[in-house]
């Protein structure tokens, strides 16, 4: 059904009740856009005659997208759409340039979240503060309160947050080589300490040959895989609130404890000894090739593993998707590795929309690409061109070249992913995206995201190096704790206590 149309008196008679039923109600349109009555007070608000919207928006793919899906939208919406394709490459000279001249569209997509020059521009008055507005559409209502938090400034939202899948993290272990080892599943620590210690001295593979290992980590250890270990044993995620202080979460006893099981499993042997250099594409790779069988990583990259290893003598390796796994006894928690489940903006910017009115005829585009039909359209294309349904409800891609060329361009614009999550004929996947979803009762949020802190935003990058360094050499047995508690006194007194000080009053005007 095509959305947007003026509806004749006659017309609307006939098929009222089919517009009701296929749209469920919560659709507007083009001809009520911007006409609703000011939930502020009974005086009937201005209309808008907007009929198009321009749409400044990241490209993760080689070209912009061809074929009918644009127009298809445009036919939901009863919007005509200038998309401004940016690509991914040029992201931060493009956004800073057109941020910096003011040569905006009317939604502008942010999605550099820590970039000082995003959040400066946000914080100054450029955009529109949505969050007012956003009780009167029916999707955008239900944005859950942690993906607002997490997207405040100030305090404000200045922006439609993209709404994310909270936690994707899990811990990966091959289900064969617990099969062959008669291990179970693990679910606590010490049992992954166990596996992992079998993983690398038992032959998990039956070759005969001492050349696998357990854990696979790779050199983002600190800020990647060890950040989900350290939230697993109850520190915060970068941060913590711990009696009204905002401090780092290094400055944990908790993210010790962490340090000090991990640096264990280092010592004996039962990781792989390259980490600190091991890019992501060797992680994967010593991962696809059967040397490792325990990975800190997104609960989809079973299936991204298990596919590589497609046509190779590890073709048939097996892996088991764990999502509650616990440390002593700290309750289930995990970290959220996407910001709170925000991905950056969908930003208005006042010099481009200039009326309210006009802002609801943005919003009410925004809401409607997060009903199912245009969120179908920009994740799995058109059915019978791009992919089929199968007997038992599977989606099943049919063309992938089409696929990507027409269809894949629009994935990083959705404004929600989780408006659906689709059966396909991949097992693994499939649980991947239950244990995801699984996950989001247990997130654990960095508190300073929506927190304001001048020596952050300047110093941070550079002070964090030590921190990084010494959790390395801790690892690698070349200082002890007491050197690791040194290099944190020196991140305080470079600048670290000034950060607290900023977050803890941040934390204190805004909570």
């Amino acid at each position: 059904m095509k959305k947007g149309k003026k509806i004749s008196l006659v017309a609307g008679l006939l098929v009222a009740g089919v517009v009701l039923a296929a749209c469920g109600g919560d659709s507007k349109a083009a001809s009520d856009k911007g006409g609703s009555e000011s939930s502020g007070d009974n005086k009937t608000e201005e209309k808008s005659d907007k009929t198009s919207v321009s749409w400044m928006t990241m490209l993760h793919t080689p070209t912009p997208p061809s074929g009918d899906v644009e127009k298809q939208l445009e036919d939901y919406t009863g919007m005509d759409i200038e998309f401004n394709w940016i690509p991914a490459a040029s992201t931060d000279e493009r956004i800073n340039a057109a941020l910096a001249s003011q040569t905006l569209a009317d939604i502008v997509s942010l999605t550099q979240i820590s970039s000082t020059t995003v959040r400066s521009a946000l914080a100054s008055g450029m955009f529109w503060d949505v969050e007012p507005y956003l009780k009167d559409y029916p999707n955008l209502k239900n944005i859950s309160a942690d993906r607002l938090e997490s997207s405040r400034i100030d305090g404000k939202v200045y922006g439609v947050p993209f709404q994310k899948p909270i936690a994707r993290y899990g811990v990966l272990v091959r289900q064969d080589w617990l099969d062959n080892l008669s291990l179970d599943v693990p679910h606590t620590y010490d049992d992954l300490k166990k596996v992992a210690q079998a993983f690398s001295e038992d032959d998990p593979d039956g070759n005969g040959t001492d050349d696998t290992v357990g854990f696979v980590d790779r050199q983002e250890s600190y800020s990647v895989g060890f950040k989900a270990i350290a939230v697993n044993f109850g520190a915060g995620n970068l941060f913590a609130v711990e009696d009204g202080k905002v401090i780092p979460s290094f400055m944990q006893d908790e993210y010790k404890e962490a340090m000090e099981w991990y640096r264990e499993i280092y010592e004996n042997g039962w990781m792989n000894s390259d980490f600190t250099v091991m890019a992501k594409a060797d992680q994967k790779d010593y991962i696809v090739q059967g040397k490792g069988g325990i990975v800190l990583s997104g609960l989809f990259d079973g299936r991204n593993y298990k596919s590589a290893a497609k046509g190779t003598a590890q073709e048939d390796q097996e892996w088991v998707l764990i999502n509650d796994i616990t440390a002593g006894d700290v309750e289930r928690r995990t970290v959220s590795d996407t910001n709170g489940g925000m991905g950056g903006w969908l930003a208005i910017p006042k010099q481009n929309i200039e009326s309210e009115a006009d802002l609801k005829v943005v919003l009410q585009f925004i809401n409607d690409l997060m009903d199912e039909e245009p969120f179908n359209l920009m994740t799995n294309g058109i059915e019978g061109k791009h992919y089929e349904i199968t007997a038992d409800g599977a989606y099943e891609r049919t063309d992938d070249t089409a696929w990507q060329q027409e269809v894949q361009p629009f994935a990083g614009s959705r404004p929600s992913e989780l408006v659906e999550t689709y059966k396909t004929t991949d097992e693994l996947q499939n649980e991947s995206n239950e244990l995801i979803a699984d996950n989001e009762a247990y997130a654990v949020i960095n508190p300073a995201q929506p927190l304001s802190s001048e020596t952050y935003d300047t110093q941070w990058s550079t002070l964090v190096e030590g921190i990084e360094d010494a959790y390395y050499k801790y690892m690698m047995g070349e200082i002890d704790m007491d050197g690791f508690d040194a290099a944190v006194e020196n991140w305080q007194k470079a600048g670290g206590d000034q950060i607290i000080k900023e977050f803890t009053e941040s934390y204190e005007k805004n909570k």
